[in-house]
């Protein structure tokens, strides 16, 4: 005996494109998700400070350019122009700034 399925995949070309869920399992499968959060100092220094998001968090960690510097293997001075907020960062370099932090690449995009 086959088990019932409970979703719909629609395809194009052979491809699948979208899966349909019951509007329950679909729930299930948000709330599974965490949220991506940012602590209020940092906002606030972000926002009231007018500080990059990186320097935020960096102060929030308690952490020195060149400390997160070196956790990049970068010199301190190539770090401090990424700190700047005017900064266009590829995302592999945002990338590599939050594992220096310790938080999730996501956490910078605010």
């Amino acid at each position: 005996m086959i088990a019932p399925i409970n979703h719909q995949i629609i395809e194009k070309d052979g491809k699948p494109l979208f899966v349909l869920v019951p509007y329950d399992e679909y729930l299930i499968l948000v709330e599974r998700e965490e949220a991506i959060t940012v602590p209020q100092a940092v906002v606030e220094k972000h926002i009231l400070e007018n500080m990059s998001l990186i320097r935020a968090w960096r102060e929030h960690r308690g952490l020195s350019q060149q400390e997160v510097a070196q956790k990049m293997g970068i010199s301190q001075s190539a770090y401090s122009q990424m700190e700047k907020a005017e900064a266009n960062l590829r995302q592999t370099t945002v990338n590599k700034i939050a594992r220096a932090l310790g938080i999730l690449p996501e956490q910078l995009d605010i």
